[in-house]
């Protein structure tokens, strides 16, 4: 007995409850978690002052560049022999940037027409296949309803007909009705199961939602692209008489104004020009046919690395057909040297 006793003291040693934690060492280690969480805390507030930090100093340098330039163009100002070629440089720049504008807004335009026209096509075909869907679902479900009526008539008559075959000598003609019956059942369950499919697909086509405007298509971006590429030369054309197309884009590549553009009558004469030049950029007078007679030109001759490019090869829509004008300079592939910033105005 003793040993059992000795067994049953453990036992009970053993599953005495769990002294309670003090008060005091609860709070001590609710100090330690804090201690961590704030530690951890500060460590990203100390990254987070670094980052701006960081990003301070990189505005104070672009600031400084500014200030630089701005006082660079300050010092070219306050000179005469200095100051017309800055003038220059800025009406240049600004030529090719209205002659980007210009391009930009006639792309502007035809994207929101053909996506107009194409986001109601898309919605027409949508319209025209739910309906075509529609009425096929419709036709099962009518078709479901007349054959199941008919089954379950025709379990009634068979009912009927057994109910009136109660005598022992209907036992044979009781037993044919009663297997005409089951089958007749069967049947009838299994029209039920069709019904309930056709009325299935007819709420599941009624909560489907209707698939969205995926935006234009590769054909109608290749179009727009080719109309964008035909503008940009119709503009060189207009200033072919001119230098102006290469200097703007030589002015557009520079962040500081140079003096390469002669003395003082020189610099005024081409701003003169300049000045023409950008109301020939702005005029619309047979921009249209210009541009379309253009379009179809590239359309024969462009070519593409992929079917999923939109904008085609520059080699394939070089100048190779326009004769050049006793005076004209040579007209460059717009494309190819990225004449009014083509790159930034195709689409992808």
């Amino acid at each position: 007995m003793r040993p059992l006793t000795q067994l049953g003291d453990l036992i009970r040693v053993r599953t005495r409850p769990l002294t309670p934690i003090p008060e005091h060492e609860e709070r001590v280690l609710a100090l330690f978690r804090n201690r961590a969480e704030l530690k951890k805390a500060y460590s990203e507030l100390q990254e987070e002052v670094h980052r701006l930090q960081d990003r301070v100093k990189q505005q104070e340098g672009a600031t400084s560049r500014v200030q630089e330039m701005l006082q660079a163009l300050e010092s070219r100002l306050g000179h005469v022999e200095t100051a017309y070629p800055a003038l220059v440089f800025y009406q240049l720049r600004a030529l090719w940037q209205q002659g980007r504008e210009t391009i930009e807004q006639f792309v502007a335009e035809l994207v929101r027409q053909q996506e107009e026209r194409e986001r109601r096509a898309h919605f027409a075909e949508v319209n025209r296949r739910l309906f075509a869907r529609r009425k096929t679902i419709e036709a099962q479900l009518r078709s479901a309803e007349t054959q199941l009526a008919e089954v379950r008539e025709r379990c009634t008559v068979l009912e009927q007909k057994r109910a009136r075959l109660t005598r022992f000598w209907h036992y044979f003609k009781r037993r044919s009705v009663e297997r005409r019956l089951a089958a007749a059942r069967a049947e009838a369950g299994a029209a039920e199961q069709v019904l309930a499919d056709a009325r299935a697909a007819a709420g599941q086509l009624e909560q489907e939602p209707a698939p969205e405007f995926e935006g234009l298509s590769v054909d109608a971006r290749r179009a727009i692209n080719i109309a964008a590429i035909a503008y940009g030369e119709v503009l060189c054309v207009r200033l072919a008489r001119t230098k102006l197309v290469m200097l703007a884009k030589e002015a557009a590549s520079r962040r500081e104004a140079f003096d390469g553009y002669g003395e003082r009558p020189e610099c005024e004469a081409l701003i003169a020009q300049i000045g023409r030049a950008r109301e020939q950029i702005t005029a619309k007078n047979n921009v249209a046919q210009d541009v379309k007679e253009r379009s179809e030109r590239l359309r024969q001759v462009a070519r593409y690395r992929n079917p999923a490019d939109t904008a085609p090869t520059p080699e394939s829509v070089a100048f190779s057909d326009d004769p050049i004008e006793p005076g004209a300079v040579a007209l460059p592939n717009v494309l190819a040297e990225d004449i009014w910033d083509l790159f930034r105005v195709l689409l992808r």
